[in-house]
């Protein structure tokens, strides 16, 4: 039995103080109320107008400098301009306010030293608070003053209130703890964002034949096969067997395509004339946006396209084009029904098919509120010392969410709640948290990548509906040198359902959509399509503005999570083990009932075994109620916990250097040839005890296979006589004395039994196997 992981690697039960509302039951009161209420004072600069000149030339570029204590936001400035509009909201945090006069200065940009034109000042005890859902509060002309309180020349609109990180302006603001970040860039990367994964479709192309190919060796036999490229997929079909002008194949590809459809479908049908070289006897570029659709099993229309070749061929000075015209006949459609596999089939957050007719209604809804972490690891030095800037990113479905990134800090503050549809209850929201490395000037840090700090994976069928769940998770990272706790985030989750009957039908439906076993795929091609849906992803989302990166997206998708490891084989096999463990135990159990270990136990088992006999049909409700008492009993030691990473179960901790090594080596290897030839000696070892239990098991099929084969003539003899003899005895005898009398026999007393192995053991392991054959 496994010990239990360290206190450190578990999950603890918290209780914070949420929405600022009052708990009612497992409801909470407030709107926004799955996260802890965090004061901000907001400051919304609109507008100037009639600011007077400064500069030598007569001309103005104001800009506004807002002033809280030791903290200042700046907007950016206008060149000549005297009635600009900015429209930019700065958040304080109150936390963190130390001054009790919010300063609002309008000055012009000068090359030596910036103009003071003039400014409005507010006293923070009279600021007005706003509570959503009230209405945004309305930007008011101030008149600007000058340093000495008197009036200057000049107007600003600007509205100025305290409020919550529910507010509207929240996520677009400049925020007090992003200060230090410079460069619009920067900014846009700290800020919190939704993005929606491309909608994916699996395009099939169905290859039929070929008519007309124009060879440039007719004396020879083609060897034609048809290569089809969609951005950066391309797949071939095998060579015809036809070795004509007129090719047939019959053969089926599949590719993922995203929306918007931006690149074509390229079909070049080429010859291979020699063992390297191919080709070109014509090709067809067909758009994605003519292609059918289709949501079912039924097959769409074939069409015949033209595959074109052109050839220049020189005459004296003059180039003369010349166009062969051949044709290829295919059915090409997007397949609607089918749902796109771009997570891993085990962490699953969407199982609905592409097309949006398809779609059943949703069952419930997931409510998220990111609060905070806890004890963060430095993750990068800056000025000499370790500091860390963390953001969440969460994915559930087609929506993907970034929080804001909190700047320098082990224990960052977001608070900040989300909410998604739930189609399936069996499915796993993803939570991961990362450290920004593209806070100045964007990508210019040299290719630097975003680090992972830890996720958290939490599976909504393990929830109770409408109870709120607020834990901390130990952020657990597995690094080459062994597993790590890089700290701890703090979660309130809540899993609402709209209709308990219909999430309880839910259990009974396909977990796929019916396409997937109408026309299944192969695994090799699932393996394929996951792995170009991945990459469509995450190409598609790091072009949004802000990016959602390559290496967070890939994190968080589980993208190398087929690859060979040690480890993780270890882990899956004593998770066998364990399925297996009650089998065992059972096994078990039985043997000391058949040796009379506690012979009270015996006797009422042979009491119970003889009334079962005697009335069979009581035999399933007996299994049924059992199971049903066994449920109820363990009811009471039911899971009140998210389930979370468990590194024992993972085989983490016990985990050897080499084999970790190993598991982030790169796919081909980079290590040395003596360590590469180690670790191939050693998976060979580990393969031949496999490929001894996988003999062993063909030998006893093969040794059933033998009974009446005659391959044993006295063997097989002797077996068809007995089943002979028991026909005649069981056609005489009534079956429950059968069963009785084998019963007693099973259970009879050790004085009874011998040590020997029994007699048709005996006979069984001497029936003949197909081993001597073997080489």
């Amino acid at each position: 039995m496994q010990r239990p992981p360290p206190e450190d690697f578990l999950l603890k039960e918290t209780k914070p103080h949420l929405g600022g509302g009052k708990v009612s039951g497992d409801k909470l009161t407030s709107t926004y109320d799955l996260v802890e209420q965090m004061q901000y004072l907001y400051v919304r600069v609109v507008k100037a107008k009639d600011l007077p000149a400064k500069d030598v030339t007569g001309s103005c570029d104001p800009y506004v400098e807002v002033k809280l204590g030791n903290y200042k936001g700046t907007t950016r400035h206008f060149e000549k301009k005297t009635n600009p509009e900015w429209s930019q909201v700065f958040a304080f945090s109150k936390d963190r306010i130390q001054a009790s006069v919010l300063e609002v200065t309008v000055k012009d940009k000068d090359f030596v030293k910036d103009d003071f034109i003039g400014r409005v000042w507010f006293d923070l005890n009279e600021i007005p608070k706003r509570v959503p859902p009230d209405s945004p509060l309305a930007p008011q002309w101030y008149r600007l003053e000058d340093k000495k309180g008197d009036k200057a020349k000049g107007e600003l609109m600007l509205a100025v209130w305290m409020g919550t990180q529910a507010d509207e302006a929240f996520p677009e603001a400049w925020h007090s703890d992003a200060a230090t970040v410079s460069g619009t860039d920067a900014l846009a990367n700290i800020r919190s964002k939704v993005y929606l994964s491309p909608k994916l479709w699996y395009l099939r192309v169905n290859v039929i034949e070929a008519q007309d190919l124009q060879l440039t060796d007719k004396g020879r036999y083609p060897e034609v096969f048809v290569k089809a490229t969609l951005g950066n997929q391309t797949l071939r079909t095998r060579i015809s067997q036809s070795r004509s002008i007129n090719p047939m194949w019959n053969e089926d590809l599949m590719f993922v395509a995203a929306e918007p459809f931006e690149e074509p479908l390229i079909l070049s049908v080429e010859d291979r004339v020699a063992p390297n070289k191919d080709e070109l006897l014509g090709r067809c570029l067909i758009p994605l946006q003519m292609v059918d659709r289709r949501l079912d099993h039924k097959p769409v229309n074939t069409r015949w396209f033209n595959i074109e070749k052109h050839v220049v061929i020189m005459e004296g000075e003059k180039k003369k084009e010349i166009k062969f015209a051949s044709r290829i006949h295919m059915r090409i459609c997007l397949e609607g029904g089918y749902h796109v596999l771009d997570e891993s089939t085990h962490y699953s957050s969407d199982l609905r098919p592409t097309a949006k007719q398809l779609w059943k209604s949703s069952i419930g809804v997931l409510e998220v509120g990111i609060l905070n972490a806890q004890g963060l690891m430095p993750m990068k030095t800056k000025d000499g010392r370790g500091t860390t800037d963390a953001y969440c990113v969460a994915k559930y479905g087609q929506k993907w969410v970034r929080t804001r990134t909190i700047i320098d800090s082990f224990t960052p503050r977001w608070n900040e709640q989300y909410t998604w549809e739930v189609f399936d209850p069996c499915t796993v929201i993803t939570i991961g948290v990362f450290d920004n490395c593209h806070l100045h000037g964007g990508d210019k840090g040299g290719g630097a990548k975003d680090a992972r700090i830890g996720k958290v994976r939490i599976r909504l069928s393990t929830l109770e509906t409408d109870r709120v769940y607020t834990h901390s998770y130990p952020l657990l990272v597995l690094h080459q040198n062994g597993v790590k706790k890089m700290g701890e985030i703090h979660l309130a989750v809540r899993f609402t359902c709209s209709s308990l009957l219909n999430m309880m039908h839910m259990y009974s439906l396909p977990l796929l959509p019916k396409m997937h076993y109408i026309h299944p795929l192969t695994v090799s091609q699932l393996d394929s399509l996951r792995h170009q849906a991945t990459q469509i992803v995450s190409m598609r989302l790091s072009r949004a503005e802000p990016p959602l990166r390559k290496e967070v997206v890939e994190y968080m998708l589980d993208v190398g999570s087929h690859m060979w490891s040690m480890r993780r084989s270890k882990a899956n096999f004593f998770r066998i083990m364990g399925v297996l463990g009650g089998l065992i135990a059972v096994g078990k159990w039985f043997d000391q009932i058949c040796n009379w270990k506690n012979p009270i136990t015996t006797v009422l088992i042979h009491i119970l075994f003889i009334i079962l006999v005697m009335y069979p049909e009581l035999i399933l409700p007996t299994i049924f109620l059992y199971l049903f008492l066994i449920g109820v009993w363990y009811y009471r030691w039911r899971p009140r916990h998210p389930p979370h990473m468990d590194t024992r179960l993972s085989h983490a901790d016990s985990a050897h250097p080499d084999e970790l090594d190993e598991e982030f080596d790169t796919f081909p290897t980079t290590r040395p040839s003596d360590i590469v030839r180690m670790r191939y000696d050693r998976l060979r070892s580990i393969a031949g005890r496999i490929q001894t239990v996988a003999g062993d098991l063909a030998t006893q099929g093969e040794r059933l296979q033998s009974l009446l084969s005659w391959r044993d003539p006295r063997a097989t003899a002797l077996f068809v006589i007995f089943c002979l003899v028991a026909a005649i005895v069981l056609y005489v005898t009534p079956f429950q004395v059968v069963a009785l009398l084998t019963g007693i026999y099973v259970l009879r007393h050790p004085r009874f039994r011998h040590k020997l192995p029994s007699v048709p053991l005996n006979f069984f392991r001497r029936l003949p196997a197909r081993t001597d054959c073997m080489l």
